[in-house]
């Protein structure tokens, strides 16, 4: 981050923003931190910082590209007086390898919560994700928060998103003052999504496994993004599956969204990646295989009672999209 006097980085007031809190948002190129920046610049003044690029979002919302574990980063805990934090950045497992994905997400973010307790920071919210519990031909039918988080086991690919997990629950207990809420949402997608799965339903042709058609929940970027909104507002600390109370097979929910499906035969895991690259079309990781096998149904009932939250979008309007644009 260029270093700036304490005049530059002053936020402009505006009369549509409330000047009493301030909150750092990070992942701000993201889609779905873009959303939610959009529900709350005109309660909260924002400052958003994204390890990629700096996003342009207006004169109001000051912007930069920092690297998490880098003195640029304290520098804007320095010169802001953060009220709270939304931690949706992290780095996506097609994003880099798995050495630097950990230093940035699970490094990072020690030094994400380090920084919130030097500078007096009282809430923080923290995006997970579903892959934690780990896709396993013996998972319950349902998956609510206390389940173990078996991801590590299966495959190293996501110790990085488990370690993140267990990281914010050590600073959750340890340090209560901090009013950490931790989110576990289903495949989010939608427009502007570039996870694997929203990546997977954009394309004419997605893979799916001989024999296997496994159960999934989506949920739109646009709903995921109300969700964190009103968990933000709340602010009742704990952590959270978000997720419908609806699901539909993989192989389905493909059809619907105008694939042509591609048999594929799951061993050894490597094969689908390789048929997928002679074919030239994406397929998923080898250490999403499994995902793709064993269904990982979460119940988001606690999150949807206690924030009196619904999605507001069916799936059939979620897969209408990946039709519209084929």
């Amino acid at each position: 981050m260029t270093t700036k006097s304490k005049k530059e980085l002053d936020i402009k007031k505006s009369p549509n923003i409330d000047q009493s809190k301030q909150i750092l948002i990070t992942g701000a190129g993201g889609a779905l931190a873009q959303h939610v920046i959009t529900r709350l610049k005109n309660d909260y003044r924002i400052v958003a910082v994204d390890f990629r690029r700096r996003v342009e979002l207006g004169e109001d919302i000051p912007s930069y590209k920092v690297d998490f574990n880098k003195r640029g980063f304290e520098d804007i805990f320095r010169t802001y007086e953060f009220d709270g934090v939304l931690h949706l950045g992290r780095m996506g497992l097609h994003e880099a390898n798995r050495t630097r994905r950990y230093n940035m997400n699970v490094l990072g973010t020690q030094k994400l919560f380090n920084l919130c307790l030097k500078y007096n920071v009282h809430q923080v919210l923290v995006l997970s994700t579903h892959h934690v519990y780990g896709a396993d031909a013996y998972n319950p039918a349902l998956l609510d928060e206390t389940f173990p988080l078996k991801a590590s086991e299966l495959t190293q690919d996501l110790v990085d998103s488990v370690e993140l997990e267990n990281l914010s629950t050590i600073y959750k207990w340890k340090h209560p003052d901090l009013h950490i809420t931790i989110l576990r949402p289903c495949n989010i997608v939608g427009p502007g999504v570039r996870n694997t799965i929203s990546m997977l339903l954009s394309q004419k042709y997605a893979p799916v496994l001989f024999g296997f058609s496994p159960l999934m929940q989506f949920i739109h970027v646009e709903d995921m993004a109300e969700a964190i909104s009103v968990a933000f507002r709340e602010n009742h600390s704990g952590i959270y599956n978000v997720a419908p109370d609806d699901w539909v097979a993989y192989q389905d929910a493909a059809t619907k969204c105008g694939c042509n499906r591609i048999p594929m035969l799951s061993l050894p895991p490597a094969l689908p990646k390789l048929i997928s690259k002679l074919m030239k079309t994406r397929s998923f990781p080898e250490y999403l295989v499994n995902y793709f096998k064993y269904p990982v149904i979460i119940d988001g009932s606690l999150f949807r009672e206690t924030f009196k939250w619904k999605p507001g979008r069916s799936l059939d309007e979620i897969f209408s999209y990946y039709r519209e644009i084929k």
